[in-house]
């Protein structure tokens, strides 16, 4: 005698164990983040530097530092100076800004998009002789970027950022304007 199953009982559908298993995480996810967040302190300060590269400059790819201090009005939200400074070669470029970054907070990841406004300073001395070049320019300075922070322990973390700069420096002939550039820095940040 064979046995009938009644429809809907034994049978599973696979996409429903796998949007059980999605929400399960998220919430998990979500009341670690949430967590974490708190313990952070609120109205404390938090410090970066990193190292990297500084592409579509008036000559070409240059080395680059960066600097950076975030004040901490929530968890979530910082506002603090930028200082991005290209020192070596034939460039001298330097940039301040005023940024504000959001931090989402994925388990040991931070992912912090951010934006600001400023000004920068570009000198060019590049040759000697009829053909030598000796020119600069200040304008204002707008980074958009996003980095990528690894948590290595509560207050210290490695990052990776990727940042756009909309300025428009304008350089005597035949160097021409400059109206964007993109760093890719690499560094650590030390946290509330």
């Amino acid at each position: 005698m064979m046995m009938r199953r009644s429809q809907g009982v034994g049978v599973t559908d696979p996409r429903r164990g796998l949007r059980f298993a999605l929400i399960v995480g998220l919430v998990f996810m979500a009341l670690s983040v949430g967590g974490r967040g708190l313990a952070q302190a609120q109205g404390s300060w938090g410090f970066g530097s990193d190292i990297g590269f500084w592409a579509g400059t008036v000559n070409d790819t240059v080395f680059a530092l960066s600097l950076q201090a975030d004040y901490y009005v929530d968890p979530a939200f910082s506002f603090g100076p930028m200082m991005l400074l290209a020192p070596t070669g034939d460039l001298t470029e330097i940039a301040f800004a005023g940024v504000a970054r959001y931090h989402f907070r994925v388990g040991l990841f931070n992912i912090v998009p951010f934006a600001g406004i400023g000004f920068v300073h570009a000198d060019l001395e590049r040759g000697s002789g009829p053909g030598r070049v000796d020119s600069n320019d200040t304008s204002h300075f707008i980074p958009l970027g996003i980095s990528l922070e690894y948590q290595l322990a509560r207050r210290l973390a490695l990052a990776s950022t990727l940042m756009v700069n909309l300025h428009d420096l304008t350089l005597d002939p035949p160097v021409g304007n400059d109206r964007t550039s993109v760093a890719l820095m690499f560094g650590m940040r030390f946290g509330p």
